[in-house]
């Protein structure tokens, strides 16, 4: 994946893949503070003509890695990452259930987010 760049954006909770100046895949996601800091991805979406190259495995990984370089965790509720996670335990430390519930209850308190 050479030819992509992944940046993240943190104030709008977006993770995009950049490929040729365009935004070609993205994590929607949001930062949990309480019961204890984590990175919470609720959706993963690559733009149809750019399925099959591996974008959403790339965006994936990345996110897993600012986690563990800001020493924080990762609650997947999004469906892509949480099997991402399955097939890369050596990535992706398998998340706490207070983690997982306090991330849905967080999206149940803020209904429009996503």
């Amino acid at each position: 994946m050479s030819d992509i760049e992944i940046r993240d954006d943190r104030m709008a909770g977006r993770l995009e893949a950049y490929a040729g100046g365009e935004v070609v895949g993205h994590i929607e996601y949001f930062v949990l503070e309480t019961p204890r800091r984590a990175l919470v991805p609720v959706h993963t979406i690559v733009e149809p003509a750019h399925e099959g190259r591996g974008i959403a495995g790339s965006l994936a990984r990345e996110l897993y890695g600012i986690a563990a370089r800001e020493s924080i965790v990762v609650a997947p509720l999004c469906p892509y990452v949480v099997k991402w996670a399955a097939r890369h335990p050596e990535e992706a430390p398998a998340a706490d259930p207070e983690l997982l519930a306090a991330a849905k209850a967080w999206l149940v308190a803020h209904p429009g987010r996503f």
